[in-house]
């Protein structure tokens, strides 16, 4: 069996958006029918002999509209046109020539292995010929991809991907420019959608030949506000639902039970760290924002963020009233003139700390290391016991 009959087996298709690269669009395009005729090209109101060069190219499926509105908004049109085709997936890669179409087997043999996955095509970013800022770039993607979903990847700006468009139909994405490809790498691994990668090569033309439609300062800032909307949206929603899913769902509670508690792929020392700074966390008097603190140091100190999540639900409301009676009462060690008349009564509450405010705080980050180290250890001590038995599982 050829390529050509894997891609319709697949039900693959190849999108090629494409704004002003003339020079180099025909090449790309005849570098793909090679492999398939499954060729959706998206001219993004180029101004160039884009139109004229694809009216001389029979055998492929054209999609052009007038104005440029962004490769988002044309991957986007492309995706559009693959579901309505009835394609299962689409292969995006760039009409400047950056991409070689002898990588195309690579994405159909992952897919086999990943159904419904996005595959990205991972570039080597530490040749010569790699430009400084695409190396920045990429790095910065990566290292906010990571923080947004947990997903470590060692290229995420990649153009050369493999998209299960019909997965991807009931996601409204926003952006329209070229943050749409971080958009929508998030958003589909918070559907879980598998996100992986393979090794493609790259071509990078001498920088006299160079075309880059991307604006250094607009783009970057877009794509910086778009980061920082994920961010939050990570922080305060999808890792506090994805713990509540482990925990209210049988399967999903005994997955987290392996995966995050007697897995071996963490040593003792991360799993007991990860406890310790979840209880901290969880008790700090930094009311509001101490979970989405704690989710990022345990990012930043690469930390397991299942536990440190778990461990900073020290401070659910029940628990509240219980922690501020202790704090005040720590607090005592600290102050000369301290007031012990605070009693443990469901009317206890923040308005019952403005007399003494100073008392409290020394007392609640005391109260907090002390809870630390005590959950650390027995965390040590549990770990010892249970992980000589891998298989044991809470019903």
């Amino acid at each position: 069996m050829d390529e050509q009959d894997i891609f319709e087996e697949l039900q693959v298709c190849v999108i090629i958006p494409t704004y002003n690269n003339a020079a180099t669009l025909g090449t790309v395009i005849d570098d793909v029918r090679r492999y398939t005729r499954n060729i959706i090209v998206v001219n993004d109101g180029s101004t160039d002999e884009t139109e004229h060069i694809l009216t001389g190219i029979e055998g492929i499926i054209r999609v052009s509209y007038p104005v440029n509105r962004g490769k988002g908004w044309a991957l986007r049109t492309g995706f559009q046109k693959a579901v309505v085709l009835g394609f299962r997936y689409a292969i995006t890669i760039d009409s400047d020539g950056q991409h070689f179409a002898k990588d195309l087997p690579v994405f159909l043999q992952k897919i086999k292995e990943v159904p419904d996955a996005i595959i990205i095509g991972s570039r080597n970013m530490d040749q010569e010929s790699v430009p400084a800022k695409s190396s920045f770039g990429n790095k910065f993607s990566s290292f906010w991809f990571r923080l947004e979903t947990g997903i470590k990847m060692p290229d995420t700006q990649s153009g050369y991907r493999l998209y299960p468009v019909k997965k991807l139909e009931g996601i409204r994405f926003f952006s329209l420019k070229y943050e749409f490809e971080i958009e929508v790498l998030v958003r589909a691994a918070w559907k879980g959608i598998p996100v992986v990668n393979v090794p493609v090569s790259v071509y990078y033309a001498p920088p006299e030949e160079r075309v880059s439609h991307f604006r250094p300062f607009k783009d970057f800032f877009r794509i910086s506000i778009l980061n920082t909307i994920l961010v939050l949206a990570a922080l305060l929603y999808i890792y506090p639902r994805n713990f509540l899913r482990s925990v209210f769902q049988k399967e999903a509670r005994n997955n987290f039970f392996r995966n995050h508690i007697l897995s071996m792929h963490e040593p003792n020392h991360t799993k007991v760290f990860s406890v310790a700074l979840g209880v901290f966390m969880g008790i700090v008097p930094i009311w509001g924002f101490q979970l989405v603190t704690a989710i990022f140091l345990s990012v930043l100190l690469k930390l397991n963020k299942a536990l440190v999540i778990l461990a900073a639900n020290i401070s659910i409301p029940p628990m509240i009233p219980l922690i501020i009676y202790l704090s005040y009462q720590t607090g005592t060690l600290w102050m000369s003139d301290s007031k012990n008349d605070l009693l443990f009564t469901k009317e206890l509450s923040f308005e019952a700390m403005k007399d003494n405010f100073q008392q409290y705080v020394y007392g609640s980050i005391t109260l907090a290391v002390l809870a630390a180290i005590l959950f650390g250890f027995v965390t040590w001590i549990l770990l010892l016991i249970f992980r000589k038995k891998p298989n044991t599982i809470p019903q």
